[in-house]
């Protein structure tokens, strides 16, 4: 179910079936010679101080994407120092090395915009070196799912090892971990709750350690759905970035990669149809960041699989959210992982999941779950009495939508998601920065705030502006949430009624580049609705005169980008790195 590569021990070039070469012996560099190939990459790495007998074990790649730019990955030389003891213990040969690293925050425009970026460069040096297996250390929000793409089209045998969730920290008593609360606080800032000095404290408390976000955002999404998906250990999701827990998850990664290397459990046998299906009932029982549901259609595509996010809804009419984690609840990952980690939740879900599904551990799902007790706990609800009866995620679809969108609905106010209002319209980031904030803005609670062009090609790279901030005037008089559409995403430790990944994009004339000012918007969760309450001739009329922006695109990556990137139905990858056709969809 994924496009054909040269690792399934085949000759690409004479045809040949012989057994896949291992070690140092694989991928030489081409010198007309093959003997004098190796023997010049043995005595260059020798250089570095191996012996034969080191040089004729089984190799583990160990991707470092630690950068002084990535605080997220800041104990990444910890992870390295424990995968290689555990590689070694198993009678393995580690090797780590750089791929590039895409840290939220530091990322222009937009750390997803250099995902697909990240995900070429993860499967190009999986093919260009010598290695028997690879273990992936990703972190921040877009490099685990820019690693299982990259990883998963080479098709080694590969283990996912996340950093790990920072610390929480404390303000005045209050306990804070980013980012949720990083919202939460500028928004009272924003609002004149809190002052400039006490927004200067409290930036200084949000994040207690190195590691990824503390809340249920997208880096906690993807570390749970990695280890839903089977392809990161069991309890690997939940723990924090700076425990010896973490360090012995690293230890046990190294020493599987060396077991799975031998035995060639590729991921193609990991993450298959059941996999995924298990993963998605995860996002929504998670209250898992939207960014979750384009990530997986992404490593899907990889696979040969399309994401069906109709039947993905159905699934969430019976999926409950378990899991009391901030956006949607009140706890913390370091929460989860004293309650358990994923197991707890998966337990949960036992009748919904396949139990039969393989692992990288070598045992089932469901193996897995036998295999750790149960105990009272106050962070994952039990199945019978959810936090939420129905999934995090809804899909919806209507003429401002032909191509769906989404919105948590875990984490929007439920007094909004039957809602008709006024639009409020901006035509790109920087108009909405321009206009949100000027007190004669024609805006009141009962509006929509509608953006444009922050989608995958009109930002590009869409960005996380879905999250509009409520307009300054509205933040005073004590607003805290909005009907917010837009064809962007948000950050998974955001909250509020947002609509986000409008698809088709307002930047290729989807509906939504039609929308004035003073139209009419109906959202309705409940019927899966959203609609443009304009007449279709005078759609007609506005398409007529709609005429699109130029793109400026003359070379690089960004060029690249713009001819290549899909909607996010298909998971914003680049169509030229999806397989030439689908075998299969998920959910059935």
């Amino acid at each position: 179910m994924r496009h054909d590569d040269a690792r399934d021990g085949s000759d690409p070039v004479n045809g040949n079936d012989e057994a896949p070469k291992t070690g140092l012996n694989q991928g030489l560099a081409n010198y007309g010679d093959e003997g004098f190939s190796l023997f010049l990459r043995k005595a260059f790495i020798k250089g570095a101080g191996y012996s034969d007998d080191a040089l004729n074990r089984t190799i583990v790649g160990i991707i470092n994407t630690g950068s002084g730019y990535n605080p997220c990955h800041g104990n990444a030389p910890q992870l390295i120092e424990a995968v290689k003891r555990g590689v070694m213990l198993e009678g393995g040969l580690p090797i780590d090395f750089p791929t590039i690293s895409v840290a939220e925050s530091f990322s222009t425009p937009t750390s997803m915009y250099l995902r697909n970026l990240m995900a070429m460069d993860t499967e190009e040096m999986i093919r260009a070196q010598p290695m028997d297996a690879v273990v992936l250390i990703g972190g921040c929000d877009k490099t685990v799912p820019a690693q299982l793409m990259g990883a998963a089209s080479a098709n080694l045998p590969m283990i996912e090892l996340v950093t790990g969730a920072m610390l929480t920290s404390g303000h005045r008593g209050v306990r804070v971990g980013a980012c949720t609360d990083c919202r939460r606080y500028w928004g009272m800032y924003r609002g004149q709750e809190i002052d400039e000095a006490e927004i200067e404290e409290v930036n200084a408390k949000l994040v207690g350690s190195v590691g990824t976000c503390s809340v249920m955002g997208t880096a906690s999404t993807m570390a749970c759905l990695s280890e839903a998906l089977g392809i990161a250990l069991p309890g690997s999701a939940s723990p924090p970035a700076v425990t010896a827990d973490r360090l012995r998850i690293a230890e046990w990664s190294g020493r599987q990669a060396v077991i799975n290397a031998r035995t060639r459990v590729t991921p193609d046998r990991i993450l298959t149809e059941k996999a995924f299906e298990n993963a998605l009932r995860v996002l929504l029982a998670i209250g898992g960041s939207t960014n979750g549901i384009i990530h997986l259609t992404a490593i899907a595509g990889r696979m040969g699989l399309d994401i069906d996010l109709e039947a993905f809804d159905r699934m969430g009419r019976e999926t409950p959210v378990l899991v009391d984690l901030k956006p949607s609840g009140q706890h913390y990952m370091e929460d989860l992982h004293r309650a358990g980690g994923l197991i707890t939740v998966l337990r949960e879900l036992k009748p919904l999941l396949h139990l039969d599904a393989l692992t990288v551990s070598g045992r089932t799902l469901g193996e897995e779950i036998d295999a750790v007790p149960a105990f009272e706990q106050t962070v994952v609800y039990r199945f019978d009495d959810p936090l939420y009866p129905s999934g995090g995620i809804a899909f919806l679809r209507g003429n401002l939508a032909p191509g769906g969108a989404i919105i948590k609905q875990s984490a929007a106010d439920p007094a909004l998601m039957e809602h008709e209002g006024r639009a409020v319209v901006f035509e790109s980031a920087e108009d909405m920065a321009a206009r949100i904030d000027d007190p004669g803005l024609d805006v009141n609670v009962d509006d929509i705030l509608v953006l444009k062009r922050i989608g995958p090609v009109g930002a590009p790279g869409m960005p996380e502006a879905g999250y509009m901030p409520i307009p300054r005037k509205l933040a005073r008089q004590g607003v805290r949430d909005m009907v917010r559409i837009s064809d962007g995403r948000m950050s998974g430790t955001a909250a509020g009624t947002i609509v986000l990944h409008v698809t088709p994009e307002s930047a290729l004339g989807g509906p939504l580049a039609l929308v004035e000012s003073g139209d009419r918007i109906r959202l309705s969760v409940r019927e899966r609705a959203l609609e443009l309450l304009v007449d279709e001739a005078e759609l007609e009329r506005r398409r007529q005169g709609w005429k699109p922006l130029p793109i400026v695109a003359e070379r690089g990556y960004r060029k690249l980008f713009f001819e290549q990137i899909t909607q996010a139905d298909k998971g914003c990858d680049f169509e030229f790195l999806r397989p030439p056709s689908m075998q299969g969809r998920v959910p059935r």
